[in-house]
Order: structure tokens, then sequence, then C-alpha cells
């Protein structure tokens, strides 16, 4: 009978230790975003020239450029082992990109401008005390989407919402100076098209460098 209280309350000090290593941070990241669209399918569109002539072009001539901007949000790290913490993050998010477009030796160069608020779970995966791995996917969704005739110039239109919505994976590498504040970077893939024209369906593409601060609480 001795002995199986021993090993009672051997096992119940076994799982209050388990239990106590399961904590909740709250924190903020920020950063920056180089975003780049990938070229999507192969389309030809049919326009007039200026000249009246029915002519064709194709989406070859276009080259899909990085375009740099900020990303902001707050993450709550549930911490369940040493080694893994559960993450739900919601962020905003800059992205677009840059389109340049050859007829002949003249370029025109497009502005595209989207804006998400993505709501996201990361795994994060600690290898050393300042060394992680995270990955997991985030649902981005369209805050507005702006396109710039020209990036020197201020005429825009707002671009069709075929799609408000974006799946999105995302992975990536931290390093925690303090256990406070470490810096990250990411790579965020997107799997739907950001807009859908004459079958082209070009698709979000963002690496983010950026800074995190996760606060004490007791």
């Amino acid at each position: 009978m001795k002995k199986l209280f021993i090993v009672a309350i051997i096992a119940l000090f076994g799982i209050t230790q388990t239990e106590a290593q399961v904590t909740f941070k709250p924190g903020l990241r920020g950063g920056v975003n180089f975003a780049h669209f990938t070229q999507g399918d192969p389309y030809m569109s049919y326009t007039y020239d200026i000249d009246g002539n029915y002519v064709s072009t194709s989406n070859d001539n276009d080259d899909f450029k990085a375009k740099t901007d900020f990303y902001a949000g707050f993450y709550g790290a549930l911490h369940l082992t040493k080694y893994y913490t559960l993450q739900p993050e919601i962020n905003y998010s800059r992205q677009g990109s840059y389109v340049e477009s050859r007829d002949g030796n003249v370029v025109t160069r497009t502005k595209f401008d989207v804006s998400y608020l993505s709501i996201g779970i990361l795994n994060k995966f600690t290898f050393t005390e300042k060394f992680n791995f995270h990955v997991g996917p985030t649902v981005d969704f369209v805050v507005e989407k702006t396109k710039f005739v020209n990036e020197n110039s201020d005429d825009f239109f707002l671009f069709p919402d075929d799609n408000d919505v974006d799946l999105t994976l995302t992975a990536g590498f931290g390093y925690d100076f303090t256990k406070n504040f470490g810096l990250e970077a990411r790579v965020k893939k997107g799997f739907i098209s950001v807009y859908d024209f004459n079958n082209a369906s070009p698709k979000n593409v963002v690496f983010q460098v950026g800074a995190t601060y996760t606060f004490d609480i007791k």
C-alpha cells in the first residue's frame, strides 16, 4: 500500500511538472515584405494600337518584380512543451508586385498594391534555446486592391476582386536574442490567384524579414 502511495505521488508530481511547462505569452511582430506575383499561365490579349491596327500581346512579355512594403501584427505563443509551441497570429500585410511589360524597346512599369488581413496558426519547433523553425497555414483576406497605371503616376483604379481570399503556407526561421526580443525570416506562398485575366493566374510570393517582441505574463 505504501509503495502504491509513493508511486501515485511521483506520478502526480510528474503530471504537475508537465502542466507547469505549458505557458501562454502574447507578442508583437513587424518588419519588411519583399513581395511579387508569379508569372501565371500563358495568355494572349488582343487590342488596337494607336494606328487602329488589331494587335496581340502575350504575358510572356511581362516580368514580375519584387515590391517592398511592410507587415505588422500580434501573436499568442502557447508553449506546450520545451520544443513545441502553437502560435496563432493575426497580421496586416501590404503586398503586391511591380509588372514590367515590354513592347519592343518600350518598357511600361505598373504597380499592384494588395493589402491583406492574415489569420494563421504556426507550429514552432525550438531546436536550441534561441533557434527555432516554424511552419503553418494562413488565410489572407483582401483589404484593398489597387493598380497604379504607372509607378510614377497618381492614376490608379481598383482591379477586379476576382478572389478576395488567399490560402497560403508560411515557413521560416527565428532567433531569440533574449526571452523577449528576436528576429525572424519567412517565406509565404499563396495558392489562389490574386486576379484572373485572360486565363492568367498570378499568385503571391512574399519574403518577410522582421522582429518579434514577446511580453512576460506571470
